[in-house]
């Protein structure tokens, strides 16, 4: 097996790990950039925490991404698109219903690894009024130096390609913003995306924005969230010493 597929599989059962609680049954996707114009992406319904590398599908970037900016008329022709993408016409495995998203940031960000989860923790925020000041806001310091200054949020909307298309302009906002890319989108009513260029910086930013989750749970428990503020969120993301410290977390 491909050594970068191997790694795609490892991360994905990681993420899968019924202790964790980011995902259960069929939940949650992955993907990772093969070269300029292909990614593996995971397989509809395949589980996360024992999948095999053929619960993988190879496809072509260029062809997924033209689905967002000419989408088709009807769902039989978004689904046949979506298959006609694939490397493999062999293969019965489709790509899961969120690949043109995958190609979006796979693209748009230039990363190499994505993890999509629905963590219990986090979802519990996505699901309520606070949703949207979770994702605007940060509550300590190792939260900035693993998430970045702020997650892009993203109202609900249907999964698969109008998600898509409601993403990359959230995405686009974020970049112009901050002249980089995002490390962690939030989903309204749906769950968490991690974006990193190792399967370990997935892990990690993943693992902290669970974290950052439970404890702004907790305090809201007690009286309501104390954020940090915007001078700094800033002060922390741009000192040296933790830009450092946030290099030793890629690999």
């Amino acid at each position: 097996m491909d050594s970068s597929l191997q790694a795609l599989v490892e991360m994905t059962r990681t993420l899968g790990e019924p202790h964790r609680d980011y995902v259960i049954i069929g939940e949650g996707n992955t993907s990772h950039r093969i070269d300029a114009n292909s990614f593996w992406i995971k397989a509809s319904g395949q589980q996360m925490h024992n999948i095999e590398a053929d619960g993988f599908v190879a496809v072509r970037l260029d062809e997924t991404l033209a689905i967002i900016d000419n989408p088709p008329p009807t769902r039989d022709a978004l689904q046949a698109a979506m298959n006609a993408a694939k490397i493999d016409d062999n293969l019965p495995t489709r790509p899961s219903v969120e690949v043109t998203f995958h190609a979006m940031l796979l693209s748009e960000c230039d990363v190499a690894y994505i993890g999509h989860t629905h963590p219990v923790a986090v979802n519990q925020i996505m699901c309520s009024a606070r949703a949207e000041a979770f994702a605007a806001n940060r509550l300590f310091p190792d939260e900035v130096v693993l998430c970045g200054p702020e997650s892009v949020f993203v109202e609900y909307e249907d999964p698969g390609l109008p998600l898509a298309v409601i993403m990359r302009e959230r995405v686009r906002a974020y970049i112009a913003k901050h002249n980089e890319a995002p490390k962690v989108i939030l989903l309204k009513n749906h769950g968490l995306i991690a974006l990193g260029q190792t399967p370990t910086e997935v892990l990690n930013i993943t693992a902290m924005a669970v974290k950052a989750a439970a404890i702004f749970v907790g305090a809201c428990a007690v009286g309501g969230p104390v954020f940090m503020s915007p001078e700094d969120v800033m002060h922390i993301y741009k000192r040296p010493d933790e830009i450092y410290r946030r290099q030793q977390f890629v690999d």
